[in-house]
C-alpha cells in the first residue's frame, strides 16, 4: 500500500490581519506548516505534496522542507482559484500504485497527532473515504433564509469535520473528474466531493478537539498551548 500526505497551503489568511499567510505565520519558534508536515514525516505517510500559491513553492521548498529536514516532500505544485481547483492540482501530482491512498490536509491546522492519523488509516483502508471530525459539543440550528430557525438537528448526529480528509486515490481522483465536468464550485470540503460524485459512503473518523485550524490571532495562542502536550 502507498500513502500520500496532500498538504494544502495556498490560503491567504485574510481573517488573520496579517500580509503573511496564516499557513507561514509564526507558530513558537517555527512555521505553523512545519509542524503537520512534520506529523507525517514521523508517521507511515511514503510521501508528502505540498500545494501552495505559485509565488510561495520557492519558499515551502527551501524554508520549510528543505531548512527543516521534511525529506518525503516529493514535489511543491502551485494551486488554483478555488480550494477543490488546488487539491485536484495535488491529485494530479500523484504517481498511484494498485493501493494508494491520499491524506488532504489543511497546512493551517498544526496540531495533528499520530493518534489521529493511524485512526484515518485504519479506517480508509476498510471503507475508502473518511473524514477525520469531532462530534459537535453544541446544539445546532439550521437558519432558513430569512435567518429564522428551520430545524434543530440531533446533536448526537453533528459533527465538525476537520482534516485529514483520507480517500483511496480512485474514489476521490474519479469524483473530482465528475465535479469537474459538471462546472462545480460551490463545495466545502473534499468529502462532499465524493458524497455528491460517487456512490461511495463516507465514513467519520474520530479526530481531536485540539485538531483546531488557525484561522484568527487567537488561535496561535491556543495551539501553541495544544503544541506544547503533543
Amino acid at each position: 500500500m502507498k500513502h500520500v500526505a496532500i498538504v494544502m497551503a495556498a490560503g491567504t489568511g485574510s481573517r488573520m490581519g496579517t500580509d503573511i499567510p496564516k499557513q507561514f505565520l509564526p507558530l513558537k519558534d517555527r512555521p505553523v506548516l512545519y509542524y503537520s508536515l512534520k506529523a507525517f514525516q514521523d508517521s507511515f505517510m511514503d510521501e508528502i505534496i505540498i500545494v501552495t500559491r505559485a509565488e510561495d513553492v520557492s519558499y515551502c521548498k527551501e524554508e520549510i522542507a528543505e531548512k527543516f529536514d521534511i525529506n518525503k516532500v516529493s514535489v511543491v505544485v502551485p494551486g488554483g482559484k478555488e480550494r477543490s481547483d488546488s487539491v485536484f492540482e495535488g491529485l494530479k501530482a500523484v504517481k498511484p500504485d494498485e493501493a494508494t491512498y491520499v491524506y488532504i490536509h489543511d497546512g493551517a491546522r498544526p496540531c495533528l497527532t499520530e493518534e489521529i492519523l493511524e485512526r484515518a488509516r485504519e479506517d480508509v483502508i476498510k471503507y475508502e473515504a473518511t473524514v477525520v471530525g469531532v462530534p459537535s459539543k453544541d446544539t445546532v440550528k439550521i437558519a432558513d433564509e430569512e435567518g429564522n430557525v428551520s430545524d434543530t438537528p440531533d446533536r448526537k448526529c453533528v459533527w465538525s469535520v476537520q482534516t485529514p480528509q483520507a480517500f483511496k486515490y480512485e474514489v476521490i481522483y474519479n469524483a473530482f473528474l465528475k465535479m469537474k465536468s459538471c462546472g462545480e464550485v460551490s463545495v466545502t470540503d473534499d468529502g462532499m466531493v465524493v458524497e455528491r460524485y460517487s456512490d461511495k459512503k463516507v465514513h467519520l473518523t474520530m479526530g481531536d478537539y485540539k485538531n483546531i485550524k488557525i484561522t484568527t490571532p487567537e488561535d496561535l495562542e491556543i495551539a501553541k498551548n495544544f503544541l506544547s502536550n503533543i
